[in-house]
Protein backbone atom coordinates (compact mmCIF):
# COMPACT_ATOMS: atom_id res chain seq x y z
CA UNK A 1 0.00 0.00 0.00
CA UNK A 2 1.52 3.38 -0.81
CA UNK A 3 1.27 6.67 1.36
CA UNK A 4 -1.28 8.04 -0.50
CA UNK A 5 -3.61 4.70 -0.29
CA UNK A 6 -5.85 4.32 2.24
CA UNK A 7 -8.20 1.80 3.79
CA UNK A 8 -11.66 2.54 4.92
CA UNK A 9 -12.21 1.55 8.02
CA UNK A 10 -16.10 1.26 9.55
CA UNK A 11 -15.91 1.84 12.93
CA UNK A 12 -18.97 2.11 15.76
CA UNK A 13 -19.43 4.95 17.78
CA UNK A 14 -21.46 5.13 20.99
CA UNK A 15 -23.60 8.17 21.77
CA UNK A 16 -23.77 8.12 25.83
CA UNK A 17 -26.15 10.10 28.46
CA UNK A 18 -23.00 12.46 29.68
CA UNK A 19 -23.57 13.68 33.38
CA UNK A 20 -25.81 16.68 33.40
CA UNK A 21 -24.54 18.24 36.36
CA UNK A 22 -24.27 17.33 40.18
CA UNK A 23 -26.29 14.89 42.03
CA UNK A 24 -28.50 14.37 38.53
CA UNK A 25 -28.50 10.34 37.80
CA UNK A 26 -30.64 10.30 35.39
CA UNK A 27 -32.24 12.60 32.02
CA UNK A 28 -35.64 12.49 30.08
CA UNK A 29 -35.04 11.93 26.00
CA UNK A 30 -37.75 14.72 25.03
CA UNK A 31 -36.87 14.43 21.49
CA UNK A 32 -34.52 13.07 18.67
CA UNK A 33 -33.52 15.11 16.40
CA UNK A 34 -32.67 12.35 13.91
CA UNK A 35 -33.48 8.99 12.59
CA UNK A 36 -31.88 5.40 12.35
CA UNK A 37 -30.43 5.99 8.94
CA UNK A 38 -30.09 9.65 8.82
CA UNK A 39 -26.51 11.36 8.00
CA UNK A 40 -25.43 13.34 10.88
CA UNK A 41 -22.28 15.96 11.51
CA UNK A 42 -19.48 16.20 13.92
CA UNK A 43 -21.39 18.17 17.08
CA UNK A 44 -24.54 18.70 14.81
CA UNK A 45 -27.74 17.89 17.67
CA UNK A 46 -29.12 14.46 17.86
CA UNK A 47 -31.28 14.49 20.81
CA UNK A 48 -33.18 16.71 23.40
CA UNK A 49 -32.58 16.11 27.28
CA UNK A 50 -34.55 17.26 30.34
CA UNK A 51 -33.09 16.92 33.72
CA UNK A 52 -34.78 19.38 36.61
CA UNK A 53 -31.54 21.57 36.34
CA UNK A 54 -31.01 22.34 32.32
CA UNK A 55 -33.03 21.42 29.25
CA UNK A 56 -30.13 20.55 26.51
CA UNK A 57 -29.26 19.09 23.08
CA UNK A 58 -26.72 16.41 22.89
CA UNK A 59 -24.22 16.94 19.88
CA UNK A 60 -23.26 14.04 18.21
CA UNK A 61 -19.70 12.41 18.96
CA UNK A 62 -18.99 11.93 15.72
CA UNK A 63 -19.76 12.52 11.58
CA UNK A 64 -21.45 9.32 10.40
CA UNK A 65 -25.01 7.62 10.31
CA UNK A 66 -27.52 6.69 12.98
CA UNK A 67 -27.06 2.63 12.98
CA UNK A 68 -29.43 2.24 16.21
CA UNK A 69 -31.54 4.27 18.74
CA UNK A 70 -32.34 2.39 21.85
CA UNK A 71 -34.66 4.53 23.62
CA UNK A 72 -38.16 6.04 22.63
CA UNK A 73 -38.82 9.57 23.43
CA UNK A 74 -40.24 10.55 27.12
CA UNK A 75 -38.14 7.77 28.61
CA UNK A 76 -36.03 8.30 31.75
CA UNK A 77 -32.35 6.49 31.18
CA UNK A 78 -29.53 6.68 34.13
CA UNK A 79 -25.96 8.88 33.29
CA UNK A 80 -23.61 6.66 30.94
CA UNK A 81 -25.90 4.97 29.43
CA UNK A 82 -25.46 3.98 25.71
CA UNK A 83 -28.89 5.55 24.05
CA UNK A 84 -27.42 5.35 20.09
CA UNK A 85 -24.94 4.24 18.11
CA UNK A 86 -23.32 6.17 15.30
CA UNK A 87 -21.88 4.16 12.38
CA UNK A 88 -18.38 6.10 10.88
CA UNK A 89 -15.59 5.25 8.44
CA UNK A 90 -11.64 5.77 9.30
CA UNK A 91 -10.94 9.56 8.95
CA UNK A 92 -14.16 11.13 9.34
CA UNK A 93 -14.11 13.70 12.39
CA UNK A 94 -15.15 13.13 15.79
CA UNK A 95 -14.62 14.63 19.15
CA UNK A 96 -12.03 13.66 21.45
CA UNK A 97 -14.78 12.55 23.97
CA UNK A 98 -15.36 9.48 21.71
CA UNK A 99 -11.82 7.85 22.51
CA UNK A 100 -12.88 5.78 25.03
CA UNK A 101 -16.36 5.04 23.58
CA UNK A 102 -15.22 3.82 20.02
CA UNK A 103 -14.84 0.36 19.58
CA UNK A 104 -13.81 -1.64 16.34
CA UNK A 105 -16.58 -4.06 15.67
CA UNK A 106 -20.39 -4.44 17.40
CA UNK A 107 -18.80 -8.13 18.59
CA UNK A 108 -16.15 -6.12 21.09
CA UNK A 109 -18.85 -3.75 22.56
CA UNK A 110 -19.03 -4.38 26.35
CA UNK A 111 -21.82 -7.49 26.77
CA UNK A 112 -24.20 -4.53 29.08
CA UNK A 113 -26.58 -3.08 26.47
CA UNK A 114 -28.88 -0.15 27.68
CA UNK A 115 -32.04 -0.78 29.36
CA UNK A 116 -35.13 0.60 27.44
CA UNK A 117 -38.24 1.76 29.07
CA UNK A 118 -39.59 0.81 25.50
CA UNK A 119 -39.46 -0.57 22.19
CA UNK A 120 -36.50 0.02 20.46
CA UNK A 121 -36.25 1.73 16.92
CA UNK A 122 -33.32 -0.51 15.67
CA UNK A 123 -33.05 -3.97 14.88
CA UNK A 124 -30.69 -4.92 17.81
CA UNK A 125 -31.98 -7.32 20.03
CA UNK A 126 -32.85 -6.39 23.61
CA UNK A 127 -31.06 -8.43 26.57
CA UNK A 128 -33.00 -10.96 27.37
CA UNK A 129 -34.33 -11.63 30.95
CA UNK A 130 -32.90 -13.72 33.43
CA UNK A 131 -34.16 -17.16 33.51
CA UNK A 132 -37.87 -17.67 35.69
CA UNK A 133 -35.55 -19.80 38.14
CA UNK A 134 -33.72 -16.84 39.43
CA UNK A 135 -36.19 -15.01 42.05
CA UNK A 136 -33.44 -13.15 43.12
CA UNK A 137 -32.81 -11.22 39.59
CA UNK A 138 -36.10 -9.10 38.12
CA UNK A 139 -35.64 -7.58 34.74
CA UNK A 140 -35.99 -3.98 35.24
CA UNK A 141 -34.89 -0.69 34.29
CA UNK A 142 -32.39 0.80 36.44
CA UNK A 143 -35.41 3.86 37.02
CA UNK A 144 -37.59 1.27 37.81
CA UNK A 145 -35.37 -0.48 40.67
CA UNK A 146 -34.74 2.85 42.17
CA UNK A 147 -38.60 4.01 42.35
CA UNK A 148 -39.24 0.74 43.61
CA UNK A 149 -36.61 0.56 46.06
CA UNK A 150 -37.65 3.84 47.40
CA UNK A 151 -41.26 3.20 47.41
CA UNK A 152 -41.30 -0.40 48.89
CA UNK A 153 -42.57 -2.15 46.00
CA UNK A 154 -42.25 -5.61 45.06
CA UNK A 155 -41.12 -6.01 41.74
CA UNK A 156 -41.46 -9.63 41.60
CA UNK A 157 -45.16 -9.15 41.73
CA UNK A 158 -45.73 -6.86 38.57
CA UNK A 159 -46.10 -7.17 35.16
CA UNK A 160 -43.56 -5.82 32.92
CA UNK A 161 -44.62 -4.01 30.06
CA UNK A 162 -41.46 -2.88 28.50
CA UNK A 163 -39.47 -5.43 25.91
CA UNK A 164 -39.48 -8.89 26.70
CA UNK A 165 -41.73 -7.93 29.55
CA UNK A 166 -39.17 -5.61 31.75
CA UNK A 167 -40.50 -3.74 33.51
CA UNK A 168 -40.52 0.23 33.33
CA UNK A 169 -40.94 3.29 35.33
CA UNK A 170 -44.41 3.55 34.08
CA UNK A 171 -44.88 -0.08 35.13
CA UNK A 172 -43.81 1.01 39.04
CA UNK A 173 -46.05 4.27 39.34
CA UNK A 174 -48.87 2.20 38.01
CA UNK A 175 -48.54 0.13 40.58
CA UNK A 176 -48.00 2.83 43.17
CA UNK A 177 -51.48 4.32 42.21
CA UNK A 178 -53.37 1.09 42.10
CA UNK A 179 -52.11 0.77 45.87
CA UNK A 180 -53.44 3.77 46.35
CA UNK A 181 -56.90 3.79 45.27
CA UNK A 182 -56.53 0.18 47.16
CA UNK A 183 -57.39 1.80 50.41
CA UNK A 184 -60.66 2.39 50.23
CA UNK A 185 -61.44 5.52 48.48
CA UNK A 186 -64.89 6.02 47.03
CA UNK A 187 -64.77 6.66 43.16
CA UNK A 188 -65.58 10.07 42.36
CA UNK A 189 -64.18 11.62 45.24
CA UNK A 190 -61.45 12.86 43.67
CA UNK A 191 -60.05 13.04 39.89
CA UNK A 192 -56.98 11.53 40.26
CA UNK A 193 -55.33 9.77 43.33
CA UNK A 194 -52.30 11.51 45.46
CA UNK A 195 -48.90 9.16 45.45
CA UNK A 196 -45.43 10.40 46.83
CA UNK A 197 -43.98 9.68 43.68
CA UNK A 198 -40.58 11.09 43.53
CA UNK A 199 -39.79 11.55 48.06
CA UNK A 200 -37.29 9.55 49.80
CA UNK A 201 -38.62 7.13 51.79
CA UNK A 202 -38.40 9.06 54.76
CA UNK A 203 -40.21 11.55 53.49
CA UNK A 204 -43.02 9.55 52.17
CA UNK A 205 -43.24 8.06 55.88
CA UNK A 206 -43.74 11.65 57.30
CA UNK A 207 -46.38 12.20 54.58
CA UNK A 208 -48.33 9.24 55.64
CA UNK A 209 -48.22 10.56 59.24
CA UNK A 210 -49.34 13.81 58.50
CA UNK A 211 -53.25 15.45 57.65
CA UNK A 212 -54.68 14.03 54.55
CA UNK A 213 -54.12 17.44 52.07
CA UNK A 214 -57.95 17.36 51.21
CA UNK A 215 -61.28 16.63 53.32
CA UNK A 216 -64.26 13.63 52.26
CA UNK A 217 -66.56 14.65 49.20
CA UNK A 218 -64.09 18.07 48.97
CA UNK A 219 -63.99 19.50 45.09
CA UNK A 220 -60.10 19.05 44.33
CA UNK A 221 -57.87 19.12 40.90
CA UNK A 222 -54.69 17.04 41.56
CA UNK A 223 -52.36 17.14 39.09
CA UNK A 224 -48.97 15.17 39.29
CA UNK A 225 -45.93 16.93 39.51
CA UNK A 226 -43.80 17.64 36.81
CA UNK A 227 -39.90 15.85 36.55
CA UNK A 228 -38.74 19.31 37.74
CA UNK A 229 -40.70 20.03 40.17
CA UNK A 230 -40.71 16.46 41.75
CA UNK A 231 -37.13 16.60 41.69
CA UNK A 232 -36.44 20.09 43.09
CA UNK A 233 -38.28 18.93 45.83
CA UNK A 234 -36.40 15.99 46.31
CA UNK A 235 -33.29 18.76 46.60
CA UNK A 236 -34.57 21.09 48.88
CA UNK A 237 -35.61 18.81 51.30
CA UNK A 238 -32.08 16.76 51.09
CA UNK A 239 -30.59 20.02 51.57
CA UNK A 240 -32.84 20.92 54.52
CA UNK A 241 -31.45 17.67 55.96
CA UNK A 242 -28.30 18.47 55.25
CA UNK A 243 -27.70 22.16 56.38
CA UNK A 244 -27.81 23.37 59.60
CA UNK A 245 -29.41 26.93 57.71
CA UNK A 246 -29.73 30.42 59.48
CA UNK A 247 -30.23 33.45 58.09
CA UNK A 248 -29.07 36.90 58.61
CA UNK A 249 -30.16 40.27 57.31
CA UNK A 250 -28.91 43.41 56.20
CA UNK A 251 -30.47 46.91 54.82
CA UNK A 252 -27.68 47.57 52.25
CA UNK A 253 -27.53 51.23 50.82
CA UNK A 254 -27.31 50.94 46.86
CA UNK A 255 -26.86 55.14 45.85
CA UNK A 256 -23.25 54.54 44.81
CA UNK A 257 -24.46 51.72 43.12
CA UNK A 258 -27.29 53.21 41.41
CA UNK A 259 -25.20 56.35 40.57
CA UNK A 260 -23.12 54.25 38.67
CA UNK A 261 -25.35 52.24 36.79
CA UNK A 262 -27.31 55.34 35.77
CA UNK A 263 -23.94 57.19 34.77
CA UNK A 264 -22.86 54.19 32.23
CA UNK A 265 -25.99 52.02 31.54
CA UNK A 266 -26.63 53.86 27.42
CA UNK A 267 -22.74 53.74 26.80
CA UNK A 268 -23.00 49.97 28.16
CA UNK A 269 -25.74 48.88 26.20
CA UNK A 270 -24.15 50.65 23.03
CA UNK A 271 -20.66 49.21 23.42
CA UNK A 272 -22.01 45.84 24.70
CA UNK A 273 -25.00 44.87 23.42
CA UNK A 274 -27.07 44.16 26.41
CA UNK A 275 -28.31 46.09 29.56
CA UNK A 276 -26.34 46.87 32.84
CA UNK A 277 -28.31 45.75 35.89
CA UNK A 278 -27.68 46.06 39.71
CA UNK A 279 -26.84 42.06 39.45
CA UNK A 280 -23.22 42.89 38.10
CA UNK A 281 -22.19 45.15 40.49
CA UNK A 282 -23.03 42.77 43.73
CA UNK A 283 -21.52 39.77 42.13
CA UNK A 284 -18.05 41.65 42.48
CA UNK A 285 -19.09 42.63 45.67
CA UNK A 286 -19.48 39.44 46.88
CA UNK A 287 -16.67 37.94 44.91
CA UNK A 288 -14.23 40.20 46.63
CA UNK A 289 -15.87 39.16 50.12
CA UNK A 290 -15.45 34.78 48.82
CA UNK A 291 -11.86 35.78 48.54
CA UNK A 292 -11.54 37.18 52.08
CA UNK A 293 -13.45 34.83 53.82
CA UNK A 294 -12.96 31.54 51.46
CA UNK A 295 -15.06 29.28 54.29
CA UNK A 296 -18.47 30.62 52.41
CA UNK A 297 -16.51 29.02 48.98
CA UNK A 298 -16.14 25.76 50.54
CA UNK A 299 -18.12 22.59 51.18
CA UNK A 300 -17.89 20.04 53.97
CA UNK A 301 -16.71 16.77 53.11
CA UNK A 302 -17.73 14.53 56.23
CA UNK A 303 -15.46 15.73 58.64
CA UNK A 304 -13.30 17.64 56.39
CA UNK A 305 -13.65 20.90 54.76
CA UNK A 306 -13.03 21.39 51.24
CA UNK A 307 -11.80 24.88 50.22
CA UNK A 308 -12.55 25.62 46.47
CA UNK A 309 -9.58 27.71 44.74
CA UNK A 310 -11.80 29.02 41.86
CA UNK A 311 -14.82 31.07 42.29
CA UNK A 312 -17.83 29.82 40.57
CA UNK A 313 -20.91 32.01 40.90
CA UNK A 314 -24.72 30.19 40.51
CA UNK A 315 -27.34 32.67 40.00
CA UNK A 316 -30.64 31.62 40.20
CA UNK A 317 -32.84 32.16 36.96
CA UNK A 318 -36.53 31.98 36.83
CA UNK A 319 -38.36 29.75 34.37
CA UNK A 320 -41.70 28.64 33.31
CA UNK A 321 -40.35 25.03 34.15
CA UNK A 322 -38.95 26.20 37.54
CA UNK A 323 -36.05 27.58 39.04
CA UNK A 324 -32.63 26.76 37.13
CA UNK A 325 -29.01 27.93 38.33
CA UNK A 326 -27.22 28.35 35.55
CA UNK A 327 -23.39 29.03 36.60
CA UNK A 328 -20.59 31.77 35.87
CA UNK A 329 -17.81 29.94 35.84
CA UNK A 330 -14.23 31.63 36.83
CA UNK A 331 -15.90 34.70 38.01
CA UNK A 332 -13.13 35.99 40.65
CA UNK A 333 -11.56 36.41 36.80
CA UNK A 334 -14.05 38.45 35.14
CA UNK A 335 -14.50 42.53 35.19
CA UNK A 336 -18.11 43.98 35.39
CA UNK A 337 -18.71 44.34 31.86
CA UNK A 338 -17.86 40.21 31.31
CA UNK A 339 -19.97 39.50 34.28
CA UNK A 340 -22.73 41.23 33.34
CA UNK A 341 -22.75 39.19 29.54
CA UNK A 342 -22.37 36.28 31.16
CA UNK A 343 -25.52 36.51 33.21
CA UNK A 344 -27.78 38.39 30.74
CA UNK A 345 -26.41 35.11 28.59
CA UNK A 346 -27.07 32.33 30.78
CA UNK A 347 -30.20 33.99 31.84
CA UNK A 348 -31.31 33.81 28.24
CA UNK A 349 -30.59 30.49 27.30
CA UNK A 350 -32.27 29.05 30.53
CA UNK A 351 -35.16 30.65 29.13
CA UNK A 352 -35.04 29.39 26.11
CA UNK A 353 -34.10 25.56 26.41
CA UNK A 354 -30.31 25.84 25.47
CA UNK A 355 -28.16 25.49 28.15
CA UNK A 356 -25.60 22.77 27.83
CA UNK A 357 -24.84 20.51 30.80
CA UNK A 358 -21.50 22.43 32.02
CA UNK A 359 -23.25 25.32 32.76
CA UNK A 360 -24.84 24.04 35.76
CA UNK A 361 -22.24 22.64 37.21
CA UNK A 362 -19.58 23.12 39.67
CA UNK A 363 -21.02 26.26 41.31
CA UNK A 364 -19.41 27.28 44.64
CA UNK A 365 -21.98 30.20 45.69
CA UNK A 366 -25.47 31.04 44.52
CA UNK A 367 -26.92 34.27 44.29
CA UNK A 368 -30.84 34.76 43.76
CA UNK A 369 -32.83 38.07 42.96
CA UNK A 370 -36.52 37.66 43.74
CA UNK A 371 -36.13 41.25 44.28
CA UNK A 372 -37.03 41.69 40.48
CA UNK A 373 -40.15 40.75 41.51
CA UNK A 374 -41.00 42.99 44.35
CA UNK A 375 -40.13 40.95 47.49
CA UNK A 376 -38.57 42.64 49.84
CA UNK A 377 -35.99 39.16 50.80
CA UNK A 378 -36.03 35.94 51.37
CA UNK A 379 -34.78 32.96 53.22
CA UNK A 380 -33.41 30.59 50.72
CA UNK A 381 -32.48 27.02 50.75
CA UNK A 382 -28.97 26.29 49.89
CA UNK A 383 -27.85 24.93 47.21
CA UNK A 384 -25.84 21.52 47.66
CA UNK A 385 -22.66 21.20 48.08
CA UNK A 386 -22.38 24.83 49.05
CA UNK A 387 -22.56 26.62 52.32
CA UNK A 388 -24.26 29.52 51.92
CA UNK A 389 -26.44 31.70 49.50
CA UNK A 390 -27.53 35.42 49.21
CA UNK A 391 -30.93 36.74 48.48
CA UNK A 392 -31.54 40.01 46.93
CA UNK A 393 -34.33 41.75 47.55
CA UNK A 394 -36.09 44.77 45.96
CA UNK A 395 -34.59 47.76 45.11
CA UNK A 396 -35.99 50.83 46.02
CA UNK A 397 -35.93 54.57 47.52
CA UNK A 398 -36.86 54.38 51.18
CA UNK A 399 -36.39 57.01 54.16
CA UNK A 400 -33.69 56.28 56.37
CA UNK A 401 -31.18 58.12 58.85
CA UNK A 402 -28.11 59.11 58.11
CA UNK A 403 -25.32 61.27 59.84
CA UNK A 404 -24.48 64.09 58.98
CA UNK A 405 -20.76 65.78 58.56
CA UNK A 406 -20.97 67.21 61.52
CA UNK A 407 -22.96 64.36 63.56
CA UNK A 408 -26.56 65.53 63.67
CA UNK A 409 -28.89 62.90 62.19
CA UNK A 410 -30.65 63.62 58.80
CA UNK A 411 -33.83 61.76 57.49
CA UNK A 412 -32.84 61.14 53.76
CA UNK A 413 -34.23 59.01 50.77
CA UNK A 414 -32.29 56.52 49.33
CA UNK A 415 -32.18 53.31 47.11
CA UNK A 416 -31.98 50.72 49.13
CA UNK A 417 -32.26 47.04 49.29
CA UNK A 418 -32.26 43.64 51.94
CA UNK A 419 -29.61 41.68 51.20
CA UNK A 420 -30.43 38.09 53.21
CA UNK A 421 -27.37 35.53 53.42
CA UNK A 422 -28.41 32.05 54.45
CA UNK A 423 -25.51 29.60 55.76
CA UNK A 424 -24.42 26.53 57.01
CA UNK A 425 -23.72 26.75 60.91
CA UNK A 426 -21.88 23.21 60.35
CA UNK A 427 -18.90 25.88 58.84
CA UNK A 428 -20.02 29.39 59.34
CA UNK A 429 -20.33 30.93 62.50
CA UNK A 430 -22.66 34.29 62.89
CA UNK A 431 -19.76 36.54 63.53
CA UNK A 432 -18.31 34.87 60.37
CA UNK A 433 -21.19 35.80 58.17
CA UNK A 434 -21.59 39.50 59.85
CA UNK A 435 -17.62 40.07 58.63
CA UNK A 436 -18.52 38.65 55.53
CA UNK A 437 -21.80 40.53 54.76
CA UNK A 438 -19.84 43.94 56.15
CA UNK A 439 -17.37 43.31 53.26
CA UNK A 440 -20.17 42.70 50.49
CA UNK A 441 -21.82 46.59 51.89
CA UNK A 442 -17.90 48.16 51.94
CA UNK A 443 -18.09 47.17 48.64
CA UNK A 444 -21.32 48.33 47.14
CA UNK A 445 -20.84 51.95 48.90
CA UNK A 446 -17.19 52.40 48.30
CA UNK A 447 -15.88 50.11 44.67
CA UNK A 448 -14.62 51.77 42.30
CA UNK A 449 -16.38 51.75 38.31
CA UNK A 450 -14.21 53.57 36.29
CA UNK A 451 -13.52 51.09 34.30
CA UNK A 452 -16.47 51.09 32.81
CA UNK A 453 -15.93 54.49 31.08
CA UNK A 454 -13.46 52.51 29.05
Amino acid sequence: MTDTETETVTTTVDVVLPEMGESITEGTITRWLVAVGDTVELDQPIVEISTDKVDAELPSPAAGTITAIFFEEDADVTVDTVIATISTTDGAPQSTATAAAQVASPESRPSQKPQTSSEPQSEAPPDPPPPSDSPARVFATPVARRIASRENVDLAGLRGSGVRGRITRSDVLRALDERGEAGGREEGEKETTPSTHGLEASEASAAASTPSAFADHERVDIQPMSRIRRLTAEHMMTSLRTSAHVTTVFHADFTHVVEARNRYKESFREKHGTKLTYMPFLFRAVIGALRTHRQFNASVYGTDIVFKKDIHLGIAVATERGLMVPVIHDADRLDLAHLAKAANDLAERARAKKLKPDDVTRGTFTITNPGVFGSLFGTPIIHQPQVAILCVGTIEKRPVVVSTPDGEDALVIRPMGYLALTYDHRLIDGSDAEYFMTDVLASLANDDYSELEE
